[in-house]
């Protein structure tokens, strides 16, 4: 892989691992409302998850989630079903107490599967496998040269925002304004990363059709 082509892929690597979505929000509310020690097993499950999927999409599997409609729907449907059940559950958590840590328990099983119901994550998979991986004579060790890269920056990115969360932990215990009981500010926190669960799942929801539109020769 010479430096062009390197260079292309940190540059995709910063923009899709940076700005927000389903596996930031989720770093970041974690942290947020837990301490980043217990958001880690998060945050070091969104490259175990996302690694074993780029790595079926290189095995060809990838293919098999374009191709079958039945596949990409339930993937999508199950995505958006899954961010909408957590962001109910977030948008009504206002206690950093530990009694209230199974309102939103994300285990590190389900920070792996989570990966495998993003549909973002697997068009993104596809597009690094056809763009710097598949049909090149030096294949297996274009893969070994870009799943390293990858893994770093999904967990480099999740973490950054859970650190940004954990900040925010004490001052987010605190009253909207004085006189009002406590966890004020972080009910409104916790909303808002509700809002942006939903916004994402929205987003997946209106991507996915453009997905059918186009496999059918629809409008994109």
């Amino acid at each position: 892989m010479n430096a062009a082509e390197f260079s292309a892929l940190l540059v995709l690597a910063t923009a899709t691992s940076f700005t927000p979505g389903p596996n930031t929000t989720l770093s970041t509310a974690l942290a947020a409302n837990f301490g980043l020690r217990r958001a880690m097993r998060f945050v070091c499950a969104v490259p175990v998850g996302w690694g074993l999927l780029f790595a079926l999409c290189a095995g060809g599997v990838g293919a098999l989630v374009v191709a079958l409609p039945l596949l990409r729907w339930s993937i999508l449907l199950g995505g958006v079903g899954y961010l909408l059940w957590l962001a109910w559950r977030l948008s009504g958590s206002r206690s950093l107490s530990a009694v209230n840590a199974a309102r939103l328990n994300v285990t590190f099983t389900q920070g792996v599967m989570l990966q495998f119901l993003n549909i973002k994550a697997w068009m993104l998979a596809l597009s690094i496998v056809a763009g710097w991986v598949a049909g090149r004579p030096d294949a297996a060790e274009r893969f070994v040269q870009v799943l390293p890269v990858l893994l770093a920056y999904a967990f480099f990115s999740n973490l950054t925002y859970a650190t940004a969360g954990s900040l925010l932990r004490h001052w987010l215990a605190g009253p909207v304004v004085a006189g009002q009981p406590t966890g004020g500010r972080l009910l409104v926190f916790n909303r808002c990363m509700a809002l942006a669960l939903v916004l994402t799942a929205v987003w997946m929801l209106s991507t996915g059709l453009g997905l059918a539109g186009s496999a059918t020769g629809g409008p994109p």
